[in-house]
């Protein structure tokens, strides 16, 4: 199955599978750091790989927003869910979007998806090019290699009275890559029981790798060891 038919069927369960994540409490967080990082003057968000625009739902309190994603699945769940935003499907290594924001995002170690080192050197020139001098870029990033634990099985499920969620896989490294084939099953009231297998591959960036190249693209930077999630921290970039 293509990737894109393939979050076309996942999409409508994706938010299930992640109930337990309180993205009120992480816009609370990263809200605090803009207002303490930030140099520019306007309110004009990005997020950079949006996903279903839960983080979007509350930046929008705040922030005049807009949403960017690979997977056009995803974001047409996003648009139905988030009034009031913009969306437009892009890739976060070569998206131009004709504008400079005071706020970019890239949260829930999305920029791992660009997967090389050459790549994300690219991602991180873009979104310095996409930003307004005194504006601030915030990136969750993936894991790093030494940090990550390969050969690890994993089990997130989901269950109400009418469907239940089990998805499940076992982590694996290529090179600097991990790799995870995600195995969902997936039972439904008064219908076949579905499985569907999603490939997530992701790089293991080192931290001084990616703060360099922050740097080069113009971004006074510093990492944050304390983020949303455990061990994975948070990257600021402030563009001079």
């Amino acid at each position: 199955m293509k990737k894109q038919s393939l979050y076309r069927e996942l999409a409508p369960y994706y938010d299930l599978i992640y109930t337990w994540k309180d993205y009120k409490k992480e816009v609370d967080k990263i809200n605090k750091l803009i207002a303490r990082y930030k140099k520019s003057n306007g309110k004009d968000l990005l997020e950079v790989a949006c996903g279903t625009g839960h983080h979007l739902q509350y930046f929008k309190q705040n922030f005049s927003c807009t949403g960017t994603d690979i997977n056009q699945g995803i974001l047409n769940v996003a648009k139905k869910k988030i009034k009031n935003a913009s969306f437009k499907k892009a890739d976060m290594i070569t998206m131009n979007l004709n504008k400079k924001f005071d706020v970019i995002t890239c949260l829930f170690s999305s920029i791992g998806y660009v997967k090389t080192y050459p790549n994300l050197q690219k991602a991180m020139k873009n979104f310095a090019k996409h930003l307004k001098t005194g504006g601030v870029v915030i990136i969750e990033p993936w894991f790093t290699k030494s940090a990550y634990r390969a050969g690890s099985p994993h089990m997130t499920t989901y269950e109400s009275k009418d469907i239940k969620i089990a998805r499940l896989a076992v982590s694996k490294v290529k090179g600097n890559v991990s790799e995870m084939d995600m195995h969902y099953l997936i039972a439904e009231k008064n219908k076949e029981v579905k499985h569907f297998v999603d490939r997530h591959e992701l790089g293991l960036f080192e931290i001084e790798k990616t703060l360099q190249f922050m740097k080069q693209a113009g971004l006074k930077s510093k990492f944050l060891k304390n983020g949303l999630m455990k061990d994975r921290g948070l990257f600021i970039g402030i563009k001079e």
